[in-house]
């Protein structure tokens, strides 16, 4: 491990949870058995925006919902794991079928279920209310938190790290979400 900076610029894939991450960990239950969780659309930019420029993005989450699968299916994120139990096994799965370094790898969570995943990567990341345990482990803290932010965060300085944010200003190509 060296420069967080350098080390971000480095990144190969991005692991992200979803309750407490993507969102602020609010949950509504629906009648069917699926939630309804509030998304920060500039998270779901970066996402989408990382997806185009060739970034591996993959989901590990406890959570479920039909809703929450859409919403990332959506976005383009290579693989989505729902309803996960044992994360760091999915995540060492992950590591090996695609054949990361796992000192490359960026995972951020939020809470206690997510900190071996964390402590398996050399990028651990975490939301600005992320657990005190979790934030001890995280190598960055982003300054928002969980559904403010955090995501769009970490994958914009990563891309910035290697020149690739804001690509199609300078190509003159416009890339949407």
């Amino acid at each position: 491990m060296g420069n967080f900076k350098e080390d971000i610029a480095r990144a190969e894939a991005f692991v992200f949870d979803v309750d407490g991450v993507f969102t602020d960990g609010s949950i509504i239950p629906l009648a069917d058995g699926d939630f309804l969780r509030s998304y920060n659309a500039k998270d779901g930019y970066a996402v989408s925006y990382a997806v185009k420029q060739g970034y591996k993005i993959f989901i590990i989450t406890g959570g479920r919902g039909e809703i929450m699968a859409k919403r990332f299916t959506y976005l383009g994120v290579t693989e989505l794991h729902i309803h996960v139990l044992d994360k760091i096994a999915v995540l060492e799965d992950i590591i090996k079928r695609h054949g990361f370094n796992r000192e490359n790898v960026v995972f951020m969570g939020d809470d206690i279920p997510d900190l071996e995943c964390m402590r398996a990567v050399g990028i651990p990341v975490c939301p600005a209310d992320a657990a005190s345990e979790v934030i001890e482990a995280a190598r960055y803290v982003s300054e928002f938190g969980g559904g403010k932010g955090c995501v769009r965060d970490i994958i914009e300085q990563a891309l910035r790290a290697k020149g690739a944010w804001a690509r199609h200003l300078k190509d003159g190509n416009v890339v949407s979400a």
